[in-house]
């Protein structure tokens, strides 16, 4: 099974080339790596174009970063990794064990940061995407390419974009849910606190849940954007 590993970036100059660098041995076994950069103003582009199979700018918005990668991409599934999150040892056998029997599914997730929450906030994480079959993209969401195309792929909103395709992907059958852990970036809770970021976004999913747009939501999530 061949992936095409969907990264969206924005501003990430800094960053991209470390990022980048371990998908280099999955490149040499082919796999593809398209990075779909959401038209930043620094030079994330000139510093992934090396590192990856295609580079392309689309506008920005993750979902809509991730459909482009989408159409790009040539494998026979796709998964859609953060650009601050690192993939398990061993991943494309893992995913591929998987979709024998899935058509999508997601990692468990460990944080990496500061602050001592972090370990439950992963482990809350993990164990509310087991029970509803909700994944969020901090768990590098992969799905057969037939079934990423039956559904539509991602919709075209600023936030919630996961969950709802994870609410279109359960039409088709539940995710796997693999308990090897992809290890993300905990600078967004390091950086605005881990309760202020947890009640954030458990005020975000409640809204969401009761009717609120994702975009009243994203104008919340971004103030100022």
């Amino acid at each position: 099974m061949r992936l095409s590993i969907i990264v969206p970036v924005l501003n990430e100059a800094q960053d991209i080339a470390a990022f980048l660098a371990p998908l280099q041995a999955l490149r040499e076994l082919g796999h593809e790596v398209i990075v779909v950069d959401g038209d930043s103003s620094d030079s994330t582009a000139d510093a992934a174009r090396p590192l990856a199979d295609h580079v392309v700018t689309s506008p920005r918005g993750r979902a809509i970063q991730m459909n482009c990668g989408a159409r790009i991409g040539s494998g026979d599934a796709l998964i859609f990794l953060h650009a601050d999150t690192r993939l398990p040892d061993n991943a494309p056998g893992l995913i591929e064990k998987a979709l024998m029997h899935h058509a999508w599914g997601r990692f468990d997730v460990k944080i990496a940061g500061r602050s001592g929450w972090l370990p439950v906030i992963a482990a809350m994480m993990n164990l509310r995407s087991r029970l509803t079959g909700i994944a969020t993209g901090d768990q590098a969401i992969f799905v057969s390419r037939a079934a990423f195309d039956a559904v539509g792929g991602y919709p075209d909103q600023p936030l919630m974009e996961d969950i709802e395709l994870s609410k279109r992907l359960k039409r088709i059958g539940p995710p796997a849910c693999l308990r090897a852990r992809v290890a993300t970036s905990g600078r967004r809770w390091d950086r605005h606190g881990a309760w202020r970021t947890i009640l954030l976004m458990w005020r975000l999913r409640f809204d969401y849940w009761r009717g609120v747009s994702a975009e009243q939501l994203a104008a919340r999530y971004h103030p100022g954007a």
